[in-house]
């Protein structure tokens, strides 16, 4: 089967998020000793680095660690199904939603079969909008799916507009 050339885009931006994403984490581990402190001031009160074992998924579902496998099983097969769709996607903007999600997913399993736990540590709850501590992983994850939401409703408009003009 030969990969078209947009899916390595996909595949690409995949390794670019798992690259940064550990690599963050671990100069937070061991760098920062940010595990050790607890938190760490970068522009207080709006912004800290501080330390979070996320055992479970959003909001603390599985907050025990008791879904550890499966958690780690369901983001390897959503990745996996990510890369099978690169191989199909034809428009940029899908290609790099897929690969940053395909790529958090990716950085946050190494984590859980690593540790246990998804290092989080970029803290914004200071704002008082954001209560949540999450990663690099996370926010590749979010945008990707803003990005996919926005590519679904690019192409249903482009296939509308397409559409009228094949009626006029």
């Amino acid at each position: 089967m030969k990969i078209p050339r947009i899916a390595y885009a996909a595949y690409g931006f995949a390794i670019l998020v798992i690259v940064i994403d550990q690599l963050t984490k671990a100069w937070v581990l061991s760098g920062l000793d940010l595990r050790e402190i607890g938190q760490h001031p970068v522009w207080p009160p709006f912004f800290n680095f501080t330390w979070v074992e996320n055992r479970g998924v959003s909001f603390g579902l599985f907050g025990d660690g008791s879904a550890r496998w499966m958690l780690s099983l369901f983001s390897i097969a959503v990745a996996g199904i990510l890369g099978w769709w690169a191989l199909k996607a034809d428009r940029r903007l899908l290609v790099t939603a897929i690969g940053l999600v395909m790529g958090g997913a990716i950085g946050n399993v190494i984590d859980r079969i690593r540790f246990g736990f998804v290092v989080d540590f970029l803290d914004f709850s200071g704002t008082g909008f954001f209560p949540w501590v999450f990663n690099v992983a996370d926010s590749a994850i979010t945008i990707g799916v803003v990005l996919l939401i926005l590519d679904s409703l690019l192409s249903e408009r482009a296939a509308k507009v397409g559409v009228a003009a094949e009626k006029s």
